[in-house]
Formats: structure tokens, C-alpha cells, sequence
């Protein structure tokens, strides 16, 4: 880091050497990293440069400004169902859906089973509380706890700021801005409801999902097994979703993701829509679940696919988009 410290172009050369791949991990650490990699990018053509870090937000934050148009983003998910399966075998993997569901996939879970409560705790203290708490935005640590414990706590059901305001004792203004926080820093994401040409369509609700269900157990504490839980639906729910969002991700997909709702309380889980397709999903745990979409959907908005996602079908549904 005291290397890359008000360098010049020469000193970078010196640096570098005749080395034409330069990695920078934890970058957001290093005081004017947009700019160093910038003299690189622009002064020393033969060198690609790859920073990482462990905060997006932070690097994001450090290198938007200087390297507009001149970077490539890749953001590193936990891991997915798909690539999981690549690894360790299409049917182990599927006989590991109780252990994802409660402590999710990240490196560390993955590949320390045994260990997975302690470590997803460990996570989710230093992911969600310590990097979060650093920036100058998070004023108030305490009232973010109970903001993400909140969240946690409603997936599946769509979320009401004036309700959370009430719940945790807090302004509107400040929950959208930890939400939208917590969203930057990519522990949750939104679904927006779809609405098109329907006059009784819920427009303006959204639901909130976490990334890794492990994060999501961490925060309320939860990691009963799935035959004591009486969330299992929303596992599951929150599972699925998340990882058809790591799908689109990985493939760079343009396919939007929503929810739907009438104001008759007609629902419909998920819903993707891209310029050749449009999917129109129920999730539930059992195969032998009733589901069906509504036919005012139906109706208006002609989906290409309906299709229910089970415990008997979701790695079709994860890994092929």
C-alpha cells in the first residue's frame, strides 16, 4: 500500500516491472486508488490491473469517478447452485438443500460444514455490522440492527416503510436510506411490483430478499432445523430468489425481476420479463402444492412460461436462463 502512495508514472514502471497483470487486493484501503489505477490504465498500456475489495460499496465509491468508461465489473456473489453442482455433482449438491437453506454458501460454509454456524456467524458480524458501521453514513448501529432483523423477518411479505418506521422507531427518511445502504452493500435487493395496463395492480410495494440465506438465518438467530422452522417458506422463497438473481447476474442478463399483486390479493411470486420472454413463477416448498396464476395476469400480460418452482424442480429453474 506505501508503494502505491502518490506514485508517479515512473515509479508505477519501477513497480511494475515487466509484469502485465497487476492485482490490488483490499484497494479501497489505498488513498487515491481511482486515480493510481487511472495513470496506470492511461500511461502503461501493456499492464491490466485488477482491484479487489471486500467493501464494493467503498470501491465503488474510490473509483467510479476516475475510471468512468475505462472498468469492468465483476461482483463476487456467494456461491451459486449451479456453480456448486459444477464442483461437487448434481445430486450432492441437491442433498446438501437443508444445509444451504439454513447456512447458506459462502466460501467458508461450503467448504467448512462442520463449523457452519460459527462461521456464518462470524460473517455476518464483520460483513454486515463492521463494514457497514465504518461508513460515515450508518450513524445509528444500533437502530440498523433492528432495521435488518426487521427485514428478516418479513421476507416473503411486501415491505411497508410506515410499518418498519413504527416497528423500529424511526423516521421514514432514515430507513430508506439504511435500506438503500444495505442494498449498495449487497447483503439485500429489492423486487418492484409489476405493473402494466391493469387498473387494480398493487404499483408502488416491493419485497425484500437477503443474497444468502446463511446471512439471513445469522441475523434472527435462527438455525433450527427446517423440520422445526415454521418460516420454511420463506427460506425457500428467499433461496430461490436469490439464487435466480445470482443466475441473471452471471450471465449478464437484462431480464428484470419482479413481483405481482392485484388489489384483490391475486399474487404472483416472481416474475422476469427480458425483450424475448416473460416468466411467471409460484415458489413453493412441495411439489404437490396448489399453485396457479391468476387469470387476470393471464389475461393481460400473455406470459411465455408459467411454471411452479418446487423442491422437486429448482435446479432446472437455477441453472438455465
Amino acid at each position: 500500500m506505501v508503494l502505491l502512495f502518490k506514485p508517479n508514472v515512473s515509479k508505477l514502471i519501477k513497480i511494475i516491472g515487466k509484469k502485465t497483470i497487476l492485482v490490488i487486493d483490499e484497494a479501497q484501503r489505498i488513498m487515491d486508488i481511482g486515480l493510481v489505477i487511472k495513470m496506470i490504465v492511461d500511461q502503461i498500456h501493456t499492464v491490466q490491473v485488477i482491484a479487489t475489495g471486500s467493501s464494493a460499496f467503498e470501491l465503488a465509491n474510490k473509483t467510479n469517478e476516475p475510471l468512468t468508461g475505462r472498468k469492468y465489473e465483476v461482483y463476487l456473489y456467494p456461491f451459486s447452485f449451479q456453480e456448486m453442482a459444477n464442483h461437487y455433482g448434481h445430486l450432492e449438491e441437491k442433498r446438501n438443500l437443508e444445509q444451504r437453506l439454513i447456512y447458506g454458501s459462502y466460501p467458508e460454509i461450503v467448504t467448512n460444514a462442520h463449523d457452519a454456524e460459527e462461521h456464518i456467524k462470524l460473517i455476518a458480524n464483520s460483513y454486515l455490522y463492521k463494514d457497514l458501521f465504518i461508513l460515515d453514513k450508518v450513524s445509528k448501529p444500533a437502530l440498523l440492527e433492528k432495521i435488518v432483523k426487521a427485514l428478516a423477518l418479513q421476507i416473503g411479505s411486501e415491505v411497508n416503510y410506515n410499518e418498519l418506521s413504527q416497528l423500529v422507531k424511526a423516521d421514514n427518511k432514515t430507513i430508506e436510506k439504511y435500506v438503500d445502504l444495505l442494498e449498495k452493500t449487497f447483503v439485500i435487493f429489492k423486487l418492484e411490483a409489476y405493473s402494466g395496463n391493469i387498473r387494480n395492480e398493487i404499483k408502488k410495494k416491493k419485497k425484500i430478499y437477503f443474497y444468502d440465506n446463511g446471512i439471513l438465518n445469522a441475523v434472527t438467530g435462527n438455525f433450527m432445523p427446517l423440520h422445526q422452522r415454521t418460516d420454511k417458506g420463506a427460506l425457500w422463497e428467499n433461496f430461490v430468489i436469490s439464487e435466480r438473481m445470482r443466475l441473471l447476474n452471471i450471465n449478464r442478463s437484462e431480464s428484470k425481476s419482479y413481483f405481482w399483486r392485484s388489489a384483490q390479493q391475486q399474487e404472483i411470486d416472481y416474475i422476469e420479463i427480458d425483450r424475448k420472454k416473460s416468466i411467471a413463477c409460484e415458489i413453493k416448498w412441495s411439489p404437490k402444492a396448489k399453485a396457479k396464476i391468476p387469470l387476470t395476469y393471464l389475461n393481460a400480460y400473455h406470459p411465455t412460461q408459467t411454471l411452479l418452482v418446487s423442491t422437486e424442480n429448482y435446479d432446472d429453474f437455477m441453472g438455465d436462463e
